[in-house]
Order: structure tokens, then sequence, then C-alpha cells
């Protein structure tokens, strides 16, 4: 729908954010070619990748207490703001300290719209299109990671930078006009008829919307505002919050940061065929790609399925990268003639990620919680998961030194196997059921 896929655009340019770091750390580190008249040091460069990781952190506890007090569009409104100003000082900016300021907030801005589109994206669907709309939000992000990857390379860091504020400054002109509020919002500040206008708007004005905004309000009765203890005192919730964090933990440690924050520096260690830029470019365009194959096997398979065939497969690509880098590493075999299955493995790799352990967590994340505990839990879950995703990035070249890239590639195939067994024997399928019936499922 046309109001979901406007601020769906948000997706885009975190995409934009996220792998920014690839194509700009080598430039940044050439005295020729960065803004700062000299090359930055390491240590400034796993700053500069990490920081907008560990703003996410923060992120998604400002903007859903936003999303409940000003409403779910404003909310949104307000995260183009900083991305629009930090990508003009990225522009402009002459010295690095500047860069961890902008890299922090957009960070901050990133987590939040992670935590409250998804909120966004469950309340503006029916329950027969949320899937699709969870798949949605991942096309979003990857077109934005891809974005990034392909221009970063071939311009200077103003053009980019310039480039990138484009489009959050597109997104505060349309939403306003396109976005709707979400009913939800207006139920739980009592205002009755404007939910009842905002749901029509939403499903369409021959549409009866009388049964969905009577389930509505009736679950906004049943349900005070709750804390995040509560989450604690029910055996549905507890599991609801196992699972999504337990799907986000399982997330970062397939892999995907090092390959989107460090794609460039990757290739290079692993020693592929291509130019490491290409290999990054081909790598993020199979993500997208595989965005659009996603969501038609989804609302088929059902999301418990996808999850298993995906961590089987980011499995089998972290082992096998990890084999080649220690073959190749004990200089026993001539891998000349093999030099491009590295970005074999990881097409496989990203595609499978794509498929299911990239978008779905997010999807889930909204489909699991009542409204009591929705922002809250969310927030939560989040945070977790970009803390994790900080560590990862931040410590990535340490790890790669101490380790080496074999040991390193088979810790994440051991934790992917980790994940098929928690999506087979822990999560619940999710498809096409009502709130209601997913809390009477994680009950049982």
């Amino acid at each position: 729908m046309l109001t979901f896929s406007t601020g769906n655009i948000l997706m885009f340019v975190s995409g934009t954010a996220l792998t920014w770091s690839s194509p700009e750390l080598p430039i940044l580190s050439n005295a020729t070619t960065s803004p700062f008249k000299r090359a930055i040091t390491s240590e400034e460069a796993t700053w500069v990748s990490s920081l907008v990781t560990l703003g996410a952190v923060a992120g998604p506890f400002f903007f859903t207490y936003l999303a409940d007090k000003m409403g779910r569009k404003y909310t949104l409104l307000s995260a183009g703001v900083p991305f629009v100003v930090c990508y003009v000082m990225l522009a402009f900016g002459k010295i690095v300290e500047l860069f961890y300021v902008a890299r922090f907030i957009l960070g901050l801005t990133v987590g939040g719209v992670f935590s409250v589109l998804p909120i966004y994206a469950a309340e503006v669907a029916d329950k027969n299109n949320r899937g699709s709309i969870g798949f949605q939000m991942g096309c979003g992000v990857c077109s934005g990671l891809l974005f990034s990857c392909a221009l970063g390379p071939y311009v200077s860091v103003m053009v980019f930078n310039l480039v990138l504020a484009a489009f959050p400054l597109m997104f505060l002109i349309l939403f306003p006009f396109i976005g709707k509020e979400v009913p939800h919002y207006y139920i739980s500040i009592n205002e009755t008829d404007l939910a009842k206008e905002a749901l029509q708007r939403l499903r369409g004005s021959q549409s009866n919307i009388d049964d969905e905004l009577g389930e509505i309000q009736r679950k906004f009765k049943e349900e005070e505002q709750g804390s995040f203890s509560e989450i604690f005192r029910s055996k549905a919730l507890i599991k609801a919050f196992l699972t999504s964090v337990g799907l986000l933990i399982f997330q970062q440690f397939s892999g995907i940061n090092v390959v989107l924050f460090y794609g460039q520096i990757l290739f290079k260690e692993v020693g592929a065929n291509l130019a490491p830029e290409l290999c990054t470019i081909i790598i993020v365009a199979m993500q997208f790609i595989s965005s659009f194959i996603a969501p038609l096997i989804g609302e088929r398979l059902g999301r418990k399925t996808i999850l298993i065939f995906s961590a089987v497969g980011m499995a089998l690509s972290d082992a096998s990268l990890g084999a080649y880098s220690y073959i190749k590493g004990k200089e026993v075999v001539n891998m000349e003639s093999v030099s491009f299955l590295p970005l074999l493995i990881m097409i496989v790799f990203i595609v499978s990620y794509n498929s299911g352990y990239g978008p779905l967590p997010w999807a889930i994340l909204g489909e699991l919680f009542p409204s009591r505990v929705k922002s809250i839990a969310t927030s939560v879950a989040t945070s977790v998961n970009w803390l994790l995703a900080f560590l990862i990035t931040k410590h990535f070249e340490s790890m790669l030194s101490a380790f080496g890239l074999a040991d390193y590639f088979w810790f994440y195939a051991a934790c992917c196997i980790g994940a098929a067994l928690f999506a087979k024997f822990y999560v619940i399928e999710t498809r096409g059921k009502s709130l209601q019936e997913i809390q009477l499922e994680l009950g049982r």
C-alpha cells in the first residue's frame, strides 16, 4: 500500500547508513582522497564504522517513546530530519570528530526506524498482508545497502553524502501528504472518531471496518500500558520476548555485518579474483534481487520453514569460506584457479540471509506482542541487536588478527547451526494468524 511504501523510504535511507562505511573507509584511509587531508588510522576507521551501531542501541527507546506520545506518523517524520542533517555534516565535515558525531546520530535514527517502522507496518496491515509488508521492509533496506555500495567508490565524499541526503529530504516532502496515522494511536488517546477515519482511509472507502475497529477497541480496553517487568509474568510474553531476542541475536552472529560494514576489506583479505569494491557491489546486488524473491515464497512456506533453510544456507556458506581461507593460508595448494569461490560462496550466503534471517526477525517482532508491551519489548530486543552489532563491527579487525579468517567464519557457521535449531524447536509459526491466535499458541 502507498502509505507504507512512502514510509519505507526510511528503510532505504537506513540501508545507506549501514553500508556507508564499506565504500567510504578506503577513501578516508587515503591521504589524497580523504577530506581530512590525511589518512585516518585503523582505530579511527573502526569508530567511524561502528558508531552507527552504538547509536542504534539507544534509538529504539527514544523513538518508541515518541511513537506512543505523538503517534507513529509524526515520529517517523521526525526521523527524517536527523538523516538530512547528518548526511550534510558528512558531506562538508573536515575533521574526523564531526564524522563520529554524525555517524552516532545516524545510528540513533536507524535504531528508531528499525523499531518504530515494524510497529507501524503491523498496525497499518491486516493479518493477510503482514508478511508481504515485512518483506517490503527488507527490500527497502537492501536497496539502500546496494545504493551506497554502488555509488560510494566512484564519487567524492561530498557528492556521495549530498546524494544520500536527498532521499530523507524527499521523504519529508511526501510523507506528510501520503502517510496516515494508525487507528491504534487514536484509540490510545480516546479519539474514537479519528480512529475510525484513520482505519477507513487505510482499508478503503468501500470496506466494512466495524469488526476490525471493534477488535482494536476491545484490545485497548482490556490492556493497560505495561512495563518491561510485565513480560516476565506471562508464559506467552516470556516466549515472545525470547523468540524476538533470540532471532535478532542469531541474525547478528550470522556474520552479516562483517560483509556489510567491511565488505571491501573482507574481499581483499580473502583474495577474491575481482576488485574488492566490485565484489561488494555484486554481493549487495544479489541481496537486493533476493529481497524480491523472498516474498514469493514467504506466504507459501511460512516463517518457520524459511528461517530453517536460511540458517542452513548461511552455515554452509560460512563453513565453506572458512575452509577456503584455511587451505589458502596453508599455501600447500595453489588456489588461483578457484579464486572465484569466495564471491560465489558469499552470494549463496547473502541470498540465504536475505530469504529468512534478514527480514523475518523484524517482521515477527511486530507480530508477537500485544499493544500494552509492544513498544518496550521492541525497544529492548532491538537494542540488544544493535549492541551486538556494535561489538562485532568495532572489534572486527582485532578479532581477525587474533584468530584469522578461517576460525572467524567457522565460529559464525556454528552460530548459524544454532539459528536453525532455534527456529526448528522454539519459534512458532505466525503466518496468517491474529494476535490472539499467536498469544494462545505462545502460552501453551
